[in-house]
């Protein structure tokens, strides 16, 4: 009926319970609960947006690390170790 994690479970529960009392005072209406815990993007566009920011932040951070090593190692030359 759901899956055992409590983010999707608890409006499951909420669900059957809500509709069992509705239906211990004879209705005939019924609950229904729905989660969509995360945001799901359905756009293409601002799925390559978020790609293509994620890939310029990565390219800026490999540039980065050459020379952090470089100058570590050129350090450890200066002070002959």
């Amino acid at each position: 009926m759901c899956s055992a994690e409590p983010i999707n479970c608890f409006p499951m529960l909420v669900n059957i319970l809500s509709n069992t009392f509705l239906r211990l005072f004879n209705s005939t209406a019924r609950i229904r609960v729905w989660s969509e815990p995360f945001y799901s993007i359905k756009s293409s566009e601002v799925e390559s947006d978020v790609f293509f920011l994620c890939l310029s932040y990565m390219l800026i951070l490999a540039a980065g690390l050459s020379p952090h090593f470089a100058m570590s190692s050129r350090e450890d030359y200066k002070v002959k170790s």
